[in-house]
């Protein structure tokens, strides 16, 4: 109090011993590294967090894939450039993609040609294991339709109003686009149908259109022919990648020289090189496989190719060991698959359970569905589950943060 006995306006409501005061400056000292501690505890629970789901969802930003085929050759000795991307067509199909985004261009139906030994099929491997024209091809753009014009007005949606849907690219911005091409070329050019040929100013050009309107979120262009690698020199959009099967004046070489790859009953050679160990690594992926563009990228051996792959990153912004290979070749997931079911109910009680998931839905599926959708039912409930868990802990450590914090402040205060 001060002389007049009234309160200083700056004291406290009470006072206690000098000797008592350390102590709470001990008790603030202990609040402050609890709080301290407990927001570093939670900062590192979220970024852990912010991991398992940066993990879980592809990074890449889009929600739809698309996949350009183009076979620019014609004629019968040029049967491997038809089974090349018919050998690419399965592969994307296998790995989710749908017809309905997939634009496919054969310049030549060799399937029909007289000199087929084994009419209406097309096969890339000299035993004939696989029959690539015989799983339900769905062709958009055939013979002479296969054009330089069409191809571009393809690419950059300047097509004419009675164009049907299946000879449209329908992307948009969040789109991630596969361009794959073969046939025959050279130093900055590709011949379509030995009539015309199609230049990198023209395909840079291209690519820039559709960069202005934005129809892409990113481009993997993949083209196999000699001198390839000059086809992407002249590329100045962002968020393209390329990678061709030869550079400046080198040829690239079919498989010609192992007998598992050339058809004598037929006599041609059934697909190329750089196209071949391409496919050797894309068999072993699946739509749940997190095997990257990079691990691609290495297995390019110049020895076993017979020329020199390129790779052009610059133009892309992300970097290439992150960049999963479904991101181009798959179909966008959106859910977590799981090769086994989760345990729903108790062991004993599986099958009754099964039995009656698919006697609920019998009436409205065929048998052949079923297991489809009982997967899907547990899919659901494994996205679920994790989402309760993440909401509980952090709603948990929410209710923490918020004690010791208002633990300080009492502690000011007092």
């Amino acid at each position: 109090m001060n002389e007049s006995g009234h309160r200083s306006g700056h004291q406290r409501f009470f006072s206690l011993p000098s000797n008592k005061r350390p102590t709470y400056k001990m008790n603030k000292w202990w609040g402050y590294n609890l709080v301290t501690l407990l927001s570093m505890f939670v900062v590192c629970l979220h970024c852990h967090d912010k991991e398992q789901v940066e993990g879980f969802f592809s990074q890449s930003g889009h929600t739809n894939n698309w996949a350009v085929l183009v076979c620019t050759s014609r004629f019968w000795f040029n049967y491997r450039h038809v089974a090349n991307t018919l050998s690419m067509y399965r592969t994307v199909k296998r790995l989710g993609i749908p017809d309905s985004n997939i634009i496919l261009m054969l310049a030549d139906d060799v399937s029909c040609n007289p000199r087929n030994k084994y009419p209406a099929t097309v096969y890339n491997n000299a035993n004939r294991l696989l029959d690539l024209y015989g799983d339900n091809v769905e062709v958009d753009y055939r013979g002479y339709e296969v054009t330089v014009e069409n191809f571009i007005r393809m690419l950059t949606g300047r097509v004419s109003p009675d164009t049907p849907r299946s000879k449209r690219l329908l992307s948009d911005d969040r789109s991630n686009i596969l361009v794959y091409m073969t046939g025959h070329g050279g130093d900055e050019f590709l011949k379509f149908q030995d009539a015309e040929e199609i230049s990198a100013y023209d395909l840079a050009d291209s690519f820039k259109q559709m960069s202005e309107k934005k129809r892409y979120n990113e481009i993997l262009f993949m083209i196999d022919t000699c001198q390839a690698n000059t086809m992407y020199s002249k590329i100045n959009s962002t968020n393209i990648l390329a990678t061709g099967s030869s550079e400046l004046d080198e040829s690239s070489y079919s498989l010609a020289y192992a007998q598992h790859h050339t058809d004598y009953d037929i006599g041609v050679a059934v697909i190329d090189s750089f196209t071949y160990y391409n496919l050797e690594f894309l068999e072993k992926v699946d739509q749940t496989s997190d095997k990257t563009l990079q691990e691609l990228f290495d297995t390019y051996d110049p020895a076993k190719i017979a020329s020199h792959p390129g790779i052009r990153s610059d133009l892309f912004n992300r970097p290439l060991d992150k960049v999963k290979v479904t991101d181009f070749f798959g179909n966008v997931q959106n859910v977590e698959l799981t090769k086994s079911r989760y345990p729903l109910v108790h062991q004993e009680d599986k099958n009754e359970a099964d039995a009656n998931i698919l006697s609920a839905i019998a009436p409205l599926q065929n048998t052949t569905t079923k297991p489809h959708i009982v997967g899907h039912l547990h899919h659901s409930f494994l996205v679920e589950k994790k989402t309760n868990t993440q909401y509980w802990i952090q709603s948990g450590f929410g209710v923490l943060a918020t004690a010791a914090i208002g633990y300080v402040i009492a502690m000011t205060i007092v």
